[in-house]
């Protein structure tokens, strides 16, 4: 992937795409405000949301040991993977055990941050995504661009035609002479799906949420796919970061109140489904717990960074920011795009690559993500503090090592900006000069900046110089009211 500039600009020349963006952002951050409206205790359960989630953050390795623990107790196997490629291997192991060939999957982030998909593929398992869009998404060979609705960027046409050529190669073909009715398009998806659930051996998900003191895993959805996929096959296998447990079923309370109005804008989302371990008669017979650290304990380690892995995923900061609305999820490069996707890809990748090094500044800091994000997670204090990481370098923690990385590439003439403020800010009489210079020259000015300077007037002029520094008004207008 290239650097995010490169890819937006791409991606904002799409007419089509830009269009079916601003649909369906603005339509459903109009629903989520009239949901969460409805609340009059809608800001102290945020807060309380934020205050569970540090709580649990701040004693992490206690609430793990303890989930490890009832789960165990309730009959499941718990794996601890410390990144992509030992989860990836976990799980294909466990599915090859089985004998099957063919697994079904509920919605699951924490699967494409790994690219679960394509391991299980590279071993020879198909994964089948049961989720609408999700599907969508792996039947057209494309990406996800969205957390809550991965094929935001599809209007209905094109899904009739991807479905129209591609359902067969899959399983169940699409019925003949079907329209872009979304009815018609749901039911070609439920026919489709229905034989791969009534099928499947083994199922594989992720979690919304993990409660410590009973080992108890949560998944919330819309569609009725995840309850399928979770109790159908006789083996089940969930892939979820460490981040998501919290420590007791009071504290899911909050949770479930929040989570719902902030993504799909509902009361309470149509399904809601728990299990705890496993038991006879009831369910898989075999349950695995992959627990995925992937960058999160590096995470945890940063005392600014960390309030990311608070993210319960309600997409609510990609519906309200100007950048995402625009550019699309595509250009971030990341299962996770737009404002969170901006301040957490950075943290668990680093910041070596070009793409994972443009992120932070993916965004015009103008806070709406943080007024609508039901855990109260400060983005822009964090893309500032992670701006400062890529163009200065300093210590961070990698793979538990603290460690000081080196300033990114192609940030010299910012850092040298930056010193050359610093030593005026630092001297007043020098920028008083500096200033009175400028107002005299302001003609000389131009509205593009050569060099460095180009890609920042690429879309904007220069700022218009004034013609006198803000001290000499000042002093000039303060002479002139006491001559009166």
């Amino acid at each position: 992937m290239p650097p995010f500039p490169r890819a937006a600009k791409d991606a904002v020349g799409d007419t089509t795409l830009r269009g079916n963006l601003r649909h369906a952002t603005h339509t459903i951050r109009d629903k989520r405000a009239a949901a969460v409206a409805e609340l009059p205790d809608w800001e102290r359960l945020r807060a309380a949301g934020a205050a569970i989630k540090d709580r649990t953050l701040r004693h992490l390795d206690h609430y793990l040991e303890q989930l490890e623990a009832s789960v165990t107790a309730a009959g499941g196997i718990v794996h601890w993977a410390a990144d992509a490629a030992e989860a990836n291997r976990i799980v294909t192991d466990l599915v090859r055990a089985t004998g099957e060939r063919e697994v079904i999957k509920v919605k699951s982030m924490a699967t494409q941050e790994i690219g679960l998909n394509e391991a299980l593929e590279a071993a020879g398992i198909r994964a089948n995504e049961t989720d609408l869009a999700e599907l969508i998404v792996q039947l057209g060979d494309d990406l996800p661009s969205h957390i809550l609705v991965p094929a935001i960027h599809r209007n209905r046409g094109e899904i009739r035609d991807i479905f129209t050529e591609k359902m067969a190669r899959w399983g169940r073909a699409a019925p003949e002479g079907l329209t872009d009715s979304p009815a018609e398009l749901a039911e070609a998806a439920r026919l489709h799906l229905r034989e791969k659930f009534l099928r499947a051996k083994v199922g594989i998900s992720g979690a919304n949420f993990m409660v410590a003191e009973t080992g108890t895993l949560v998944v919330v959805e819309s569609e009725g796919n995840g309850r399928m996929c979770l109790t159908l096959p006789e083996t089940l296998i969930s892939v979820v970061g460490i981040e998501k447990v919290i420590p007791s079923w009071q504290d899911l309370e909050v949770f479930l109140q929040t989570l719902p109005r902030s993504s799909t804008a509902e009361r309470m989302n149509p399904y809601t489904s728990m299990w705890t371990g496993t038991t006879d008669g009831d369910g898989p017979r075999v349950f695995h717990l992959v627990l995925l650290d992937n960058g999160r304990t590096d995470t945890l380690a940063d005392e600014v960074g960390r309030q990311a892995l608070r993210c319960i995923r309600c997409s609510a900061c990609l519906n309200v920011c100007p950048v995402y609305e625009r550019a699309g999820g595509h250009a971030y490069g990341s299962p996770y795009p737009g404002p969170i996707g901006a301040i957490l890809t950075p943290q668990l990748r680093g910041t070596a690559s070009e793409l994972d090094a443009s992120l932070p500044y993916a965004s015009s800091l103008c806070g709406a993500c943080y007024e609508v994000c039901p855990v109260a997670i400060d983005i822009p204090e964090v893309l500032v503090h992670l701006r400062e990481r890529v163009v200065q370098g300093g210590p961070v923690t990698v793979r538990g090592t603290r460690t000081r990385i080196r300033p990114a590439k192609g940030h010299a003439a910012e850092r040298a900006a930056l010193r050359a403020a610093t030593w005026a800010l630092d001297r007043p009489g020098a920028l008083r000069a500096g200033q009175r210079l400028a107002g005299r020259a302001r003609r000389l000015v131009p509205r593009r900046l050569p060099g460095p300077g180009r890609a920042w007037t690429a879309s904007r002029d220069v700022p218009a110089v004034p013609a006198e520094p803000f001290r000499d008004w000042w002093q000039r207008r303060t002479r002139e009211a006491g001559g009166e």
